[in-house]
């Protein structure tokens, strides 16, 4: 089959990012073993992906290593243990961390890009943290690395919230404005309508849109199509949907969808096979009813695995009660 073929349709500029690592350490306090964050960056390696969010960049005494994995804290020592001297010049990779404002240690723990494996520092904050995040933005980029700006939850803060944190992330030096949907909350109308203004908040600073959806409402990998249609050229997505909750837009699912020849899905495939699905066996994660509730009612899935932890986890009209009793 020829790749010039009529219904083969992609834009070259259109890059994924895969947070597999990341978003769903959040699961299991990031305690993946090293055979399995290994076994995800040569997949992401071997499918073409382009980013490759490894963990997170947070404090040790917010997040105490006796109580979570190395990938909550990305130290290059356990990620050179990973990907050895790894470069995105060499590979065509580029590995990312994400940094909570508040929670990171960032004006200690991030080491110079030069002397680092990673690539890109994504900053990830709630709208009243916008401050910290600019001044956190303006040190990573110092330190040689590209940004993202992630504005977390935006489902649950008001239109001038919004609009209040893009002026004050247009003037910095992030690469990419992303569009995260926290809760799984949003439908298409909604991201079209925040697409549109983060894309007129960012005209002419050359920044690029991003999208991070969650899948309560099992409208991620739609959403994340919509986001695709109108412009995003940044996107994110995990293996076999792999996340906290209801979990995410599915990169073996996006892959095929972008028909872009540079992309092999079978190494995402083998991945699910022989790492993901054994980790199923043991972790839960999908879109469940309690996190279809919390989705719909635009609450933290938080709640719902909590209930899911507890004595009664498929009493779930008990939950749907609970949970609109406490809105």
């Amino acid at each position: 089959m020829s790749e010039k073929a009529p219904w083969i349709t992609y834009r070259p500029e259109l890059k994924v990012l895969d947070c597999t690592v990341r978003d769903g350490g959040l699961i299991n306090a990031h305690r993946f073993s090293d055979e399995f964050v290994r076994a995800m960056y040569h997949a992401c390696l071997a499918a073409g992906v382009d980013y490759m969010e490894i963990g997170y960049k947070n404090s040790k005494k917010t997040f105490p290593t006796a109580n979570f994995g190395p990938w909550r804290h990305c130290d290059e020592t356990d990620l050179r243990r990973i990907v050895g001297d790894h470069t995105s010049a060499a590979t065509g990779l580029k590995l990312a961390a994400m940094a909570d404002a508040g929670k990171s240690d960032w004006k200690t723990d991030l080491l110079p890009a030069a002397d680092s494996v990673l690539d890109v520092i994504r900053v990830a904050f709630y709208a009243h943290q916008v401050s910290e995040a600019v001044d956190m933005i303006a040190h990573a980029h110092e330190l040689g690395y590209e940004t993202t700006a992630n504005l977390m939850a935006v489902s649950n803060i008001s239109e001038s919230e919004i609009d209040t944190v893009l002026e004050a992330i247009a003037p910095t030096q992030v690469s990419t404005m992303v569009v995260v949907d926290s809760f799984g909350y949003l439908y298409r109308e909604q991201i079209d309508r925040l697409y549109h203004k983060y894309a007129a908040a960012m005209a002419g600073t050359g920044k690029e849109i991003g999208i991070h959806a969650h899948n309560n409402l099992q409208l991620a990998f739609a959403n994340t199509i919509e986001a695709i249609i109108l412009g995003c050229n940044r996107v994110d997505a995990t293996i076999f949907g792999l996340g906290r909750g209801a979990g995410n837009c599915h990169t073996e699912l996006l892959l095929g969808f972008l028909r872009n020849p540079k992309f092999d899905v079978r190494p995402i495939i083998e991945a699910i096979q022989h790492q993901v699905m054994p980790l199923r066996q043991e972790i839960e994660w999908g879109a469940l009813i309690p996190y279809n509730i919390t989705g719909q009612l635009n609450q933290h899935p938080r709640y719902a695995i909590e209930w899911r932890a507890g004595p009664t986890p498929d009493d779930f009209l008990a939950f749907y009660d609970k949970v609109v009793a406490e809105i």
